[in-house]
């Protein structure tokens, strides 16, 4: 069985993981996947100097899969009005065609 959702990816800076993992599980989702990201945008080059991933992480990036687009939007949103000012950002939403194994999702 599958269903349709939204995938809502959010790259921001490492220090604001709890504050907006908080947000995401807040907002009703039911989980959320991050990795450590580097690379290079319009406030400069992150990690360690470098437009590359190495070991010394300064960005994170949340890839959170929600049922609907509402809730993408919403907690996007939310992110953004909050730290977007103060601290590197960027979200971006995909349509995501077919979760497999929805029953766990």
């Amino acid at each position: 069985m599958t269903q349709k959702a939204s995938k809502l990816v959010i790259v921001t800076e490492k220090v604001l993981l709890k504050k907006v993992g908080k947000i995401i599980d807040e907002a009703g989702a039911t989980g959320y996947t991050v990795v450590d990201a580097g690379g290079k945008g319009s406030r400069n080059v992150r990690s360690s100097g470098q437009p590359s991933v190495s070991e010394n992480f300064s960005n994170v990036k949340f890839e959170i899969l929600t049922p609907n687009r509402d809730m993408a939007v919403k907690i996007s949103d939310e992110v953004a009005a909050k730290f977007f000012d103060d601290y590197s950002g960027i979200s971006y939403i995909c349509d995501v065609m077919e979760v497999l194994h929805a029953h766990t999702f």
